[in-house]
């Protein structure tokens, strides 16, 4: 498995795409009662290879990701080429990021002396939506990028 398992909740979310695929396969709803009664292993198979055919499917559609955490925001832009990162650090040590209270602060004082900047980009490795998958492995989520855009144009990188 080159990425994660579907959780159950998403699996089912996506169960008339895994007819669809188990179709592709020649494998009736029938059929795949039978495999999961008497062949469990070659399911678990089949969900695994269902699981990265999806996560390869929105990996390559990406664009944007965040990593929001107390004290810091890493926000990334996946071009074609490279991974882009702005990234913010709050010094403040009474704001927390993740909170609506603290990010109100952070609108109102983003130029404050308690606030840094980083820009920078890094190529990809040979396996571009690995290295996006590793950055969600870490706890970054999929945005449309407004974060990411708004900031660009603030600090005009």
């Amino acid at each position: 498995m080159k990425y994660m398992r579907l959780t159950k909740q998403q699996l089912e979310e996506l169960h008339q795409e895994f007819i669809n695929f188990l179709a592709t396969q020649s494998i009736t709803a029938d059929e795949w009662q039978d495999i999961k009664t008497n062949r469990p292993q070659v399911a678990e198979d089949e969900i695994d290879v269902f699981s990265d055919l999806v996560w390869e499917g929105v990996l390559t559609k990406v664009e944007y990701l965040e990593n929001i955490s107390e004290k810091q925001m890493h926000l990334f832009h996946l071009t074609e080429k490279e991974m882009k990162l702005l990234s913010v650090k709050v010094m403040n040590p009474e704001i927390d990021l993740t909170t609506s209270l603290g990010f109100s602060w952070f609108k109102k004082n983003w130029q404050s002396d308690f606030v840094e900047y980083l820009a920078a980009s890094k190529a990809y490795s040979e396996d571009k939506n690995l290295d996006k998958f590793k950055l969600i492995q870490q706890g970054a989520v999929i945005t449309k990028g407004e974060l990411y855009q708004w900031f660009d144009k603030l600090i005009e990188v």
